[in-house]
């Protein structure tokens, strides 16, 4: 049993945190660098990370022995407040939410999907990067995104959504955007993928896979790692990124009960 009563330190670094975490790359996303109003704590192996507003949550990362995350984050709640949501692997998580008075489980049906490597399928032609300044483009990535995936936390004019790709199709109509993926609250150490989605009558086609291996090759290249949560029953697409090579982790979230703000949703 690990001594409970180790001296609690505050993180202050990536290089830090990058060491007692392991490399976690789920936290090192959540520490956004140690961005505005991210902390970080540690105590013994058990580590935990605040980050404000991190993909429209206030979201508490968390790795370690289940013995010594437990009361670290009955500590950092009391230090951040309830709006805060432990995530982490799923086993520690649950252990986490039966232990800590007052926090429940919040969903488990989702997984942190990663990888250090470019896309190994071949990417279509058709996809590039847009331009959201062209007259009536953000409001059609809006519309498609509404359509195709209408709980996606990224959509155009959201903070930390910093750029869209998107793949485009011939029809009969014209020139249509098939598929979107974002570059959205990535870090300095983990690019992050979200906001995927392809519109009905044209799935199956490869144009998701268009988009998102554009958005997954840049983020590996730039930032050495990319990853992305997905919900679990969503299998097209864990079907895709598995494809593209990722590898998938069971996560799990928690929430103070009656807390504010935290609002539905496994993620």
């Amino acid at each position: 049993m690990h001594n409970v009563q180790m001296r609690l330190y505050e993180v202050r670094s990536t290089g830090e945190l990058r060491s007692c975490a392991d490399d976690d790359t789920l936290v090192l996303w959540a520490a956004q660098g140690f961005g505005p109003g991210v902390r970080g704590w540690r105590r013994g192996d058990a580590v935990a990370v605040a980050s404000p507003g991190l993909s429209r949550r206030d979201r508490l990362a968390v790795h370690g022995p289940p013995d010594l995350v437990v009361p670290l984050v009955a500590e950092v709640l009391t230090e951040v407040g309830p709006t805060y949501r432990p995530i982490g692997s799923a086993a520690l998580v649950e252990a986490v939410a039966g232990q800590v008075p007052g926090l429940s489980l919040a969903g488990k049906g989702f997984g942190w999907m990663q990888t250090s490597r470019p896309s190994p399928s071949p990417r279509p032609d058709g996809a590039g990067w847009l331009e959201l300044g062209r007259s009536g483009l953000a409001t059609t990535v809006t519309d498609l995104l509404a359509e195709a995936h209408p709980e996606s936390y990224a959509t155009p004019g959201v903070p930390g959504v910093r750029r869209w790709a998107g793949a485009w199709a011939e029809t009969s109509e014209g020139r249509t955007l098939a598929a979107v993926a974002a570059d959205a609250w990535s870090a300095p150490e983990v690019g992050y993928v979200a906001g995927v989605g392809a519109r009905s009558a044209l799935r199956g086609r490869g144009y998701a896979a268009a988009a998102f291996g554009l958005v997954l090759d840049t983020l590996v290249a730039e930032h050495g790692r990319a990853g992305l949560m997905v919900e679990t029953a969503n299998t097209a697409a864990v079907g895709l990124y598995r494809r593209c090579g990722l590898s998938w982790r069971p996560l799990a979230a928690a929430a103070v009960d009656g807390a504010p703000g935290c609002g539905p949703g496994a993620c």
